[in-house]
């Protein structure tokens, strides 16, 4: 079924304080749309003040904030919306077993229930209009879940599974979803996953506890073997736009040589053979 048109160039972007947020909110804006961004300190909120935009605070963890950000959007749009951008989350690091609820709970709270609460919202609008853009930013470890990455893994993984139920229950209402799926990206992700994990994580009793510190070192330093993969923001902004703007918006979207490595590696590869790989990755990277 053909895509409509978007004939209402007002969005909504989630996670505007850096990065692929930021770098879609202005790439959109130049491009001739209304941008509503989010964010969730009051210190990025006056930096996006700053830039010329119109900010909304939103805290996905709350669904109190999620409400109030919706009927500040709908105010300030004249209760009419293009498109939303799904881009907030975050990264968990650590091995499954050093996890506490409470450090998975709130993965999910972010990654997935917050998200999922935002979009179902606006689907009331979008199918008023006859039709409306969703786009879920999520991520290669979206297809292929990494070893001390593994509950934002999960995360990932069941956004790309109530993002492919949502994209067929929304078919008849002319309302597409897509997921893009970002490889290592130059952003603050990987500062904001170190700290994650220096906060939340018991090293001090884990088997693990050496490898973190070596973990969190690189990612902080810029030790990581994907950094020569890395692309600017700009590049997942445009697969953004494409999918927001295109009367044929793919239903996946690969960002850098690792995503589309990761996607094919996950569709083609034996599960033993892609555990024997990464055991060697793991003992490479932790010595």
């Amino acid at each position: 079924m053909k895509a409509p048109p978007v004939v209402i160039k007002s969005v909504l972007v989630t996670g505007c304080s850096s990065g692929i947020g930021l770098a879609t909110a202005e790439q959109l804006r130049s491009g001739g749309w209304s941008v509503f961004p989010t964010a969730r300190k009051p210190e990025d909120l006056e930096m996006l003040r700053g830039k010329g935009f119109e900010p909304i605070e939103l805290d996905l963890v709350s669904s109190a904030s999620v409400a109030a950000a919706v009927e500040q959007l709908l105010a300030k749009s004249g209760g009419n919306l293009g498109a939303v951008v799904n881009n907030a989350g975050f990264g968990m690091p650590g091995a499954m077993e050093d996890l506490t609820r409470e450090a998975m709970r709130e993965q999910f709270e972010v990654n997935l229930f917050g998200l999922q609460e935002l979009t179902n919202w606006l689907i009331p609008v979008f199918r008023r209009q006859g039709f409306g853009r969703i786009v879920n930013v999520s991520s290669v470890v979206g297809r292929l879940s990494l070893p001390f990455l593994g509950i934002y893994s999960a995360s990932k993984f069941a956004l790309e599974a109530v993002s492919d139920a949502q994209r067929v229950e929304l078919a008849q209402h002319m309302i597409t979803v897509s997921l893009v799926e970002p490889g290592p990206i130059r952003t603050k992700f990987s500062a904001n996953c170190t700290r994650q994990g220096e906060a939340k994580l018991d090293t001090t009793g884990s088997l693990f506890g050496r490898a973190y510190k070596n973990y969190f070192d690189q990612r902080r330093n810029g030790g990581m073997a994907e950094d020569r993969f890395r692309l600017p923001p700009e590049a997942v902004a445009r697969k953004i736009v494409h999918a927001l703007e295109s009367r044929h918006p793919r239903i996946r979207y690969q960002v850098t040589v690792p995503a589309y490595l990761g996607a094919w590696a996950a569709r083609f590869l034996p599960t033993g053979l892609l555990d024997r790989i990464m055991v060697r990755q793991v003992k490479k990277r932790f010595r």
